[in-house]
């Protein structure tokens, strides 16, 4: 599952494949004249109930901010089981959306002349192999060739048996490093963490701080999430209130294929098959590629800075937005992604995904409309996204698909 676990599960357009995963087919971007139907609260219900009827979640939070106005639901409870129903306030760890604090980050010290998208990688992290010829740029939009450490046996074997084990770093970095390139810099795209976890040691090599005191800082402050945090190393809680994360299967059972085996999967519909809580697994061999934690609310209010371009310059942000591209280069209507931002349907935004949780964020800067999901099991037994799918439906649903 690891190998999947911050892997870009992205939405598409109202044309696209049914089958949810990675389709990487789009649709043009909506203008501001664009006819978006609000949902109402039953609507959100709904695809809620029948989001947990399919994927087996055990609770789920929606919110949708439109001109007229901000609809929520929730869904079931934060325990598998019983326990507490789930809350608007529930903290939940938020996976690669951690990527935009970090993205944001970078692009902020580029801003202050302390960094350059053009510098190569080297000049910041000397041990990177073939660091002369990749570019910072390279590295935030996942176009370095640099093999993803999430992807290999030794990570997914420790997270299912040692799942408090503290990871460095540079031990992730150095499981990176024994596996070849996908390809050479700039020559392709490949979605892998090693570059976040580069981009964070750099961070705090370049701001001289911790990254939770950086994102403090630099992201949570300015932007007012006031219910976001990111744990040090040896921290494996998550701040009440909160959701408990669940997980069907191991990572080593998931590592190349996030769906289940078929009969796993029919034992889980028929209830002869438990998903492990996984709350408490150490973040830490995600770190600043996804290891953040927020509440559905701080999520909204930070992709609408992020979509706006509230948290750079306007010369950084229209670069920025500027380094969408394809992310499979022979289909031009494919899914953009660019400096930590992704192109997700009409919006601009990210989702996060780890074992026990996936959450979506996406806002549409022209029509002012913005859209949180997150569940508290993750992958679904067929290796969806719970939040990334009820999302999409919700979306293309606002927007006549």
């Amino acid at each position: 599952m690891a190998s999947a676990a911050f892997a870009m599960v992205l939405l598409v357009g109202a044309c696209s494949d049914d089958s949810g995963g990675d389709s990487t087919a789009g649709s043009e971007t909506p203008t501001a004249t664009t006819a978006v139907t609000p949902p109402d609260q039953a609507t959100l219900e709904a695809a809620l109930e029948q989001g947990a009827q399919e994927f087996l979640f055990p609770g789920a939070v929606a919110l949708v901010r439109t001109p007229s106005g901000t609809v929520t639901a929730t869904y079931g409870t934060t325990e598998r089981g019983g326990g507490r129903p789930v809350s608007l306030d529930d903290h939940v760890r938020v996976g690669s959306n951690t990527k935009t604090w970090t993205a944001t980050v970078i692009l902020q010290l580029a801003q202050e002349g302390r960094i350059s998208v053009d510098d190569p990688v080297s000049k910041y992290r000397p041990d990177v192999p073939n660091g002369d010829n990749i570019t910072i740029g390279q590295i935030l939009d996942m176009r370095s060739g640099l093999y993803n450490y999430s992807e290999t046996p030794e990570l997914n074997e420790a997270l299912d048996n040692e799942p408090q084990k503290v990871w460095t770093p540079d031990e992730l970095l150095a499981l990176a490093y024994a596996h070849p390139p996908y390809f050479p810099p700039g020559q392709g795209y490949h979605y892998s963490n090693t570059n976040y976890v580069l981009l964070g040691l750099i961070a705090e090599q370049l701001d001289g701080k911790p990254l939770p005191e950086i994102y403090e800082a630099r992201i949570f402050g300015p932007a007012g999430m006031s219910n976001s945090s990111f744990p040090g190393p040896a921290d494996s809680a998550v701040p009440a209130p909160y959701s408990h994360g669940y997980f069907f299967g191991t990572n080593m059972l998931t590592l190349t294929d996030p769906a289940l085996p078929a009969d796993m999967q029919a034992a889980a519909k028929d209830g002869t098959l438990a998903p492990t809580d996984v709350t408490n697994g150490n973040p830490s061999w995600a770190w600043a590629a996804g290891a953040g934690i927020a509440t559905a609310n701080d999520l909204a209010t930070w992709v609408e800075a992020l979509a706006d371009g509230e948290m750079l310059d306007a010369d950084m942000e229209a670069k920025r937005m500027a380094s969408l591209q394809p992310t499979d280069p022979t289909n031009p209507q494919s899914t953009e992604y660019g400096w930590g931002i992704a192109k997700l349907g009409p919006m601009y935004g990210h989702t996060g995904e780890l074992p026990g949780y996936n959450s979506f964020m996406g806002s549409d800067p022209e029509n002012k409309v913005t859209v949180v999901v997150w569940a508290n099991l993750a992958p679904a037994v067929d290796g969806q996204g719970p939040a990334t799918a009820i999302a999409k439906g919700l979306i293309e649903k606002m927007y006549g698909g």
